[in-house]
């Protein structure tokens, strides 16, 4: 069992090995990890920016670290993101120029990379839409678990509007999350639906106003952080994957991870708190 200053340094090793990031600010605080992605100039584009990068890297840094309990993204400035940059495809410039060889070669491995990582995180991840999610943008933020908006912000599947499609797996994301009906609503219409509309299909959970929005979203964060980390993150796992197996396999896997935690020592910690509190 670990005593409570090896825990205190391995939080302080964690906060002093935060990635290097580019076009992305990441913060770390009680066990929530905030990556705020830092391109107003370009509305957050996931292409002609290392914004991808820096999502992959901070996976990849939270899944090394059982110190982090929850992810939030979010956007600094006006947009969420606005996904791929339009006037790059316009020029056929950037991720965007090439034979189709190439073009195939460059989406496998640049923006592909972030529903991959977003897919394997182990912890929660809260997407914080403080303006539009456009196309790819729209896509990142149903990759994640949970969806608190502003009213400010709007969501697009919108590339049908300019002749192309979910390359990044949006189409897998979204459905999964609505339904197929809606998601083929979204998808071939490519229309614009505001806040609300989006929580009444499901994809926010729910509609704040702008200035409220991080303060909201930290108080959902923290609240998970609060809970045991191990059984949080086997709760994650489950969850994932629950869409993918049978269920006989499912209940063999559950039964081993809870036989996991029934030896953790933060399951006797919590289970004693709980008695006392029954008292």
């Amino acid at each position: 069992m670990h005593n409570a200053n090896t825990l205190t340094d391995k939080v302080n090793s964690t906060m002093t090995n935060l990635p290097q990031l580019t076009d992305s600010i990441l913060t770390f605080d009680n066990g929530v990890a905030t990556l705020t992605f830092n391109r107003d100039d370009v509305r957050n584009a996931l292409t002609g920016t290392n914004i991808a990068d820096d999502i992959v890297s901070t996976v990849d840094w939270i899944n090394a670290n059982d110190e982090v309990a929850v992810l939030i993204l979010t956007g600094a400035g006006s947009a969420f993101s606005s996904g791929g940059n339009v006037k790059d495809m316009a020029a056929r410039g950037g991720e965007f120029e090439g034979s189709v060889r190439e073009l195939e070669d460059g989406y496998r491995k640049g923006i592909q990379r972030i529903p991959l990582a977003l897919h394997k995180t182990e912890v929660p991840v809260i997407a914080a839409v403080n303006g539009a999610a456009i196309g790819a943008g729209f896509d990142v933020a149903n990759m994640c678990d949970i969806r608190i908006v502003s009213s400010k912000a709007k969501f697009a599947e919108s590339f049908v509007n300019i002749g192309l499609i979910p390359g990044d797996g949006g189409a897998w994301f979204l459905q999964r999350l609505v339904g197929y009906q809606k998601a083929a609503e979204l998808a071939f219409s490519g229309k614009v639906i505001n806040a609300q509309e989006a929580k009444a299909c499901g994809i926010a959970l729910e509609v704040v106003e702008p200035d409220e929005l991080m303060p909201r979203v930290k108080e959902l964060a923290n609240e998970m952080a609060a809970k045991p980390t191990t059984a949080l993150r086997f709760t994650k796992r489950m969850m994932k994957m629950a869409q993918r197996t049978e269920l006989a396999d499912f209940l063999d896997i559950c039964a081993a991870y809870q036989g996991m935690c029934h030896h953790e020592p933060e399951h006797v910690k919590a289970v004693n708190k709980l008695l006392e509190k029954m008292k």
